[in-house]
């Protein structure tokens, strides 16, 4: 039998999300799959299910993987794609967070997970990142760099300050705020911080970038939707003289001094996110943010008719 590879990446400290990814692996275990799992994940999944073949990486597995299977929420689903994205992997989020947006299948739905891994029953759909150049002046060497799946974000450092920048676009000067900080978002991301900012939900197949400012102290402070061959570059001025910090999907950060320049644009790397059901976004909206379709009316309905049930199982 050919070995197969695949990956996982296991939220550890949740007992749900390890003894998930234990029976996940136990059962595909006959299929002649090889197991890749990072760091105290692997000793811990090792000891759960010795029968398999579960090999441990620090940086990347030492085979092709096929498919990246995580298993806790969109923190889990992040942490995986900061290895697995560079390296061109597709990543498929079973959710054991609260909202999941990332997540293709609930808890509930991953009892055949294995079928569809074994036979490949699944479609990848690629989704835009953004890339992030740090300068010290404007012009000057890049001093740090990353990327992002749902967003850069620059923040003022201290509470009680906020910082002045100028917003850049495509070369040319949009506006001067004094605010908490500035986003830049991916459609992905439009669901994720942006949207607690109030910024537009944008639908994950559009090739477009979202900048949002953050409480800024000015007339014109609404987001924009640029092109998704824009971009943006923000301007830490120097007065006042307060410094901020440079954040990717929140979990990779640098400080940043005032006079340094932030350019973010697209890039060339891709989120693959693995999908096993042609589900409309808008389901998706609806089923995760728990919207109200019905209206209070057709709450009501289902109200007496989940009572009339009730006492027609009572009267049997």
């Amino acid at each position: 039998m050919t070995q197969r590879h695949i990956a996982l990446g296991i939220h550890h400290q949740r007992e749900e999300a390890v003894d998930a990814a234990s029976d996940f692996i136990e059962r595909l275990a006959g299929h002649g799959f090889v197991c890749w799992v990072r760091d105290t994940a692997h000793d811990v999944i090792a000891e759960r299910v010795p029968s398999a073949d579960v090999r441990r990486f620090d940086t990347r597995p030492g085979a092709e993987v096929e498919l990246v299977v995580v298993f806790g929420g969109d923190g889990t689903i992040l942490r995986a794609a900061e290895w697995a994205v560079p390296l061109g992997y597709p990543v498929l989020g079973v959710n054991l967070g609260h909202v999941g947006f990332l997540a293709e299948l609930e808890t509930s739905e991953a009892h055949d997970l294995v079928d569809r891994v074994v036979h490949r029953d699944y479609r990848v759909e690629e989704r835009l990142c953004l890339e992030v150049e740090l300068r010290e002046t404007p012009g000057g060497e890049v001093t740090w760099s990353s990327y992002a799946i749902n967003e850069v974000s620059l923040e003022k450092a201290a509470r009680e300050r906020m910082i002045e920048v100028l917003v850049d676009i495509d070369g040319h000067p949009l506006s001067r705020w004094g605010t908490d900080g500035v986003l830049v978002s991916t459609p992905t991301g439009s669901t994720a911080y942006a949207f607690s900012a109030q910024g537009p939900v944008l639908w994950p197949d559009l090739d477009a970038l979202l900048v949002v400012p953050l409480l800024a102290h000015a007339l014109f402070a609404r987001p924009l939707v640029l092109s998704p061959s824009s971009t943006v570059v923000i301007r830490m001025l120097e007065n006042p003289p307060v410094g901020g910090v440079l954040w990717c999907d929140g979990r990779r950060s640098t400080s940043v001094k005032p006079s340094s320049e932030v350019t973010v644009r697209r890039s060339l790397l891709k989120l693959r996110l693995a999908r096993t059901s042609e589900q409309p976004f808008v389901q998706r909206l609806v089923r995760k943010f728990d919207l109200p379709v019905h209206g209070w009316r057709g709450q009501a309905e289902r109200d007496a008719a989940a009572r009339k049930a009730a006492e027609a199982g009572d009267a049997g």
